[in-house]
């Protein structure tokens, strides 16, 4: 008996299974010809042909220019239209929240910045976030009904068991158990929400530093120190969304802090946060320290000090690599990881001399011996995750052409 329409193996999801992977290759490699697009997918000529019809009709790719300078004619070239789907992102802070819109291809095309001081919000946190979404989504030229989904990005976790924001004291107005459905309600495209961290990794497994890997530990310091574990490709996020939050975790060389919740703080936190580090440079008597957030004076005094060879500068970035390392040597003796990716202002700023001096470090304190590579994605690696993940699954609805 004949299997029927959609099941595995008809002609429906053979047909699909091509478009996709034509679309997929056209992301990739961009403007591409129908010779090339069969020779790369192993379709014939007319095979090819048909799936472009096809594709084209149905508004997922558009005819755009020829080949030039090759011998013989020049060649029709396609490319997946930009027109074809939008998602969103939202990076969220306690000073600020960014948000952004990209079309089907990655390409931002709208943002906007909504500033958000102060310990008590002037304005309901769904305002804020249709505030932030709709300016993006204005500079974008769109409307709210044209973003597919939506990825917000924060620090802690949403708990999956209670639906209220754990790990993030620091976040005024977010802690609502009420919140998520009142988002939900304000809003018409489905929502997720990420922790900020892991999305930085989804980002640098993306886009950056970790292509390619399937177990890596990505390690952020700006704002709060925190980790994201990436374990067989996905991430891990625990049983209450609580997985690398590293800032708690009891070190050796700070006193043990207890109730630490309620202190949104912790051992390693207090060790290597980049709170630290302007306290760690005035004991050690590094000159002419800015004023300023203590993210931001940080990331400076980590990138000065890394261009001086000797005196107080070098003192301080030994000592910050060695602290650094005291965490690292717990994640890595667990997880055992492939890869170890520094992100976050406060460690990228210190570029290969900061991470040779805490590889050095870690293979001394820890068995496990991962490399140490420095985050690629430096502009708000938070927001590109969010755009990134709100892509993924933007793009499997859209490019579904098995219905």
């Amino acid at each position: 008996m004949a299997g029927t329409a959609g099941t595995p193996g008809t002609p429906r999801v053979l047909r699909a299974m091509n478009d996709r992977a034509a679309l997929d290759l056209l992301l990739e490699h961009g403007p591409l010809s129908r010779t090339r697009i069969g020779k790369l997918t192993g379709l014939s000529k007319p095979t090819a042909s048909q799936l472009l019809a096809r594709l084209e009709a149905a508004g997922l790719v558009l005819a755009t220019g020829t080949t030039e300078g090759r011998p013989g004619p020049n060649a029709q070239l396609y490319e997946v239209d930009p027109r074809a789907g939008h998602a969103a992102g939202l990076d969220v802070t306690p000073e600020r929240i960014l948000a952004a819109v990209a079309d089907i291809t990655g390409r931002t095309v709208g943002s906007y910045a909504l500033p958000t001081p102060g310990r008590r919000p002037a304005q309901p946190v769904v305002r804020q976030v249709t505030d932030a979404l709709d300016g993006a989504v204005k500079a974008a030229g769109l409307t709210r009904s044209d973003v597919h989904r939506l990825v917000i990005g924060t620090p802690g976790a949403f708990d999956p068991n209670t639906g209220r924001l754990r790990y993030a004291s620091h976040l005024p107005g977010w802690h609502s158990p009420e919140l998520l459905g009142e988002l939900a309600a304000a809003l018409p495209m489905p929502v997720e929400y990420e922790n900020d961290v892991n999305l930085a990794a989804v980002a640098e497994q993306r886009l950056g530093a970790a292509r390619g890997h399937e177990d890596f530990v990505l390690l952020w310091n700006e704002g709060g120190l925190g980790a994201a574990l990436v374990l067989g490709g996905r991430l891990h996020r625990g049983w209450t969304g609580g997985a690398g939050e590293v800032g708690f975790l009891p070190v050796p060389g700070t006193p043990l802090v207890r109730q630490v919740t309620k202190a949104n703080s912790g051992g390693y936190q207090e060790l290597a946060g980049s709170q630290a580090v302007p306290r760690l440079a005035r004991e050690l008597g590094v000159p002419d320290i800015p004023s300023g957030p203590y993210a931001e004076v940080a990331a400076a005094l980590v990138e000065r000090a890394a261009a001086h060879d000797d005196g107080p500068h070098r003192q301080l970035l030994e000592t910050y690599a060695t602290r650094l390392a005291t965490g690292l040597a717990s994640l890595v003796s667990v997880l055992d990881p492939e890869l170890v990716v520094l992100s976050g202002a406060s460690l990228t700023a210190g570029g290969d001399t900061l991470r040779t001096l805490v590889q050095d470090e870690l293979e001394e304190l820890a068995a496990a011996r991962p490399r140490l590579v420095v985050g690629e994605v430096r502009e708000h690696p938070v927001l590109r995750g969010a755009l990134e993940s709100a892509l993924s699954a933007t793009r499997d609805e859209v490019f579904d052409t098995s219905r």
